[in-house]
């Protein structure tokens, strides 16, 4: 064992863990940034933020709390009032009760995937993603020594994970689903998510169910993964359809049972979220009829996309149910999408995600467009592809 003496004159480098790869679609919104800061206009298809910010009463109740309040600590678990709304919101939208104490207000929904992997699995427990999928699952679970298992879904499944897949998968401890998925946008059937929460339940694997794309659908309403198990885990935030990507404020909710266990890890790893988001979260809930004006909008978007895309040359899109973004095989142009988003950005101003984000083996041949933007930025990012020579092979 080398002494203190031997390591001095050695460069210290970063640990192994941090050696995940990076969250591609900020890198593009870096890239498209620089451009900006050049003058240059860029239409941004790339990053799910919303259009329209939060809602009027959200950054009024945000605006009362800085004038009223000392905007201290809050608790660990989240405000009292919070937990309670959201309480409310699952019997109004989903006629599922559950007790205000199993919801734990997060950073964003991503402090809440570090609280749930870290309480629900050990080191090398390995975790069940679907592939295409949000890439900061495998990202965040590779960084906490948790290996994951990649489930390639494709368009015979509908880009879901069958429950024969997942019995196929081998020695799981845990799956998670997102639905409305991000990139796809599509949904799973209330039957199918059902068969395999049971699948979970039965063979005593822990089911995670992604829902912060509810709210955002084109027919048929999501279904939370509580209405089949009161021990499914919930993570769910208000940047998508609450429209507060920049607010940072999320929640989980879990058994009962786990309730302190997630608690002691908030409060060493968080603390808290912040009490102003807190506030402007009670307001959001409350926001209704705005709300489903966005949804309208986004319909809206999501219409002129998957008829025009086509026009210009991205004919293979996936049938997006939900969210607010449509996936398109590029193959015809490229295997390498990393490279041809790059391209498309430097010659159209047009920004959008490769797919090797979302799927490590296949995504070269794909590239997600978010249509959560302006109409008019839908039209001008048609009309310039319409013009990229590089389409007109």
């Amino acid at each position: 064992m080398k002494s203190p003496g031997d390591r001095a004159g050695a460069a210290l480098n970063a640990a192994r863990r941090s050696e995940i790869a990076s969250f591609m679609v900020m890198d593009v919104m870096a890239a498209a940034a620089r451009l900006e800061a050049q003058g240059r206009r860029v239409i941004h298809l790339e990053v799910g933020q919303p259009g329209a910010g939060a809602p009027r009463a959200a950054r009024e109740a945000a605006k009362r709390a800085i004038d009223e309040g000392p905007l201290g600590y809050t608790l660990a678990l989240g405000m009292p009032a919070l937990r309670e709304r959201l309480a409310r919101h699952y019997r109004e939208t989903y006629d599922v009760d559950v007790a205000p104490e199993r919801i734990v207000i997060t950073n964003g929904s991503s402090a809440g995937f570090i609280l749930a992997f870290l309480a629900l699995f050990d080191i090398g427990d390995p975790v069940a993603v679907p592939s295409p999928g949000y890439p900061c699952y495998r990202n965040i679970l590779t960084a906490l020594g948790q290996p994951y298992v990649a489930i390639e879904t494709d368009a015979s499944g509908r880009w879901m994970p069958t429950l024969a897949q997942i019995e196929a998968a081998g020695d799981i401890r845990g799956l998670l689903i997102a639905s409305p998925n991000n990139p796809t946008g599509t949904m799973i059937e209330p039957d199918r998510l059902a068969a395999l929460v049971d699948w979970c339940a039965r063979s005593q694997r822990w089911f995670i169910s992604d829902e912060i794309y509810h709210g955002l659908t084109f027919g048929q309403p999501a279904t939370t993964a509580l209405s089949t198990s009161q021990d499914a885990i919930v993570i769910n935030s208000f940047s998508k359809y609450f429209s507060m990507t920049g607010w940072r404020v999320g929640w989980l909710v879990v058994p009962e049972a786990l309730v302190e266990a997630f608690e002691r890890l908030a409060q060493n790893l968080f603390i808290c979220a912040p009490a102003v988001s807190h506030a402007a979260a009670l307001g959001a809930v409350e926001s209704r009829d705005e709300l489903e004006e966005n949804v309208a909008n986004y319909a809206r978007n999501r219409a002129f996309l998957m008829e025009n895309l086509p026009n210009v040359a991205f004919s293979e899109l996936v049938p997006a149910d939900g969210g607010f973004y449509l996936y398109a095989d590029v193959s015809r142009f490229t295997g390498d999408s990393l490279a041809f988003s790059r391209e498309m950005l430097e010659e159209t101003g047009v920004a959008a995600t490769p797919g090797v984000d979302f799927d490590e083996i296949r995504g070269g041949r794909y590239l997600r467009f978010s249509y959560a933007g302006t109409h008019g930025d839908m039209h001008e990012a048609v009309e310039r592809l319409s013009q990229w020579e590089r389409l007109k092979g």
